[in-house]
């Protein structure tokens, strides 16, 4: 005999709701950038308002000189697996491998009809996104608004971005 546990069904209340999703995203390289979007836009499509705010390295996801060379390092990732199967990549090869890598995952990214990350920030703003800069950041990294995606609405504190996504999920990546 056999027990089946009942199907969990989540509740996310009326479809009218004023939700928010607030993504902070810290990380630059290509693997870590694209969760974060992946979830601002599944967000925006069920019609929540969702804002983006760009910190330390995550900032090169919306730096024009950087937003087209993100790369994947498979350096230190050891959960990182060799595809088809449960090989491990050895560590010892890993730091030599960032170039292979990065090619291997942007084939396996676009394979999937998921846009690279400048078309993907695109695609976000025209479904009603909104992308900020950490003021912090940028000060540290010495970058002003000339310098990031024409779309990103300004450079901000983090207190000022808390201050806007009052009651929003929030999500660190």
């Amino acid at each position: 005999m056999t027990i089946t546990a009942p199907a969990i069904t989540p509740n996310f209340g009326s479809v009218d709701s004023d939700r928010k999703l607030a993504v902070i995203c810290s990380k630059g390289n290509l693997d870590m950038a694209y969760p974060g979007l992946i979830l601002a836009n599944a967000a925006l499509g069920e019609g929540i308002e969702t804002l983006i705010f760009f910190t330390f390295w995550g900032f090169d996801m919306i730096t024009k000189s950087r937003m087209n060379n993100l790369q994947f390092s498979p350096a230190g990732n050891t959960s990182l697996h060799l595809p088809g199967g449960d090989r491990r990549l050895p560590q010892a090869i890993a730091p030599g491998m960032t170039a292979m890598a990065t090619k291997m995952l942007k084939k396996k990214i676009a394979d999937l009809d998921v846009p690279e990350i400048p078309e993907f920030l695109d695609q976000i703003v025209a479904a009603g996104g909104h992308l900020w800069g950490c003021r912090m950041s940028a000060d540290m990294n010495k970058l002003t608004m000339k310098e990031l995606r024409d779309d990103v609405e300004g450079i901000i504190s983090a207190s000022d971005f808390i201050e806007m996504t009052d009651g929003a999920q929030l999500l660190f990546i």
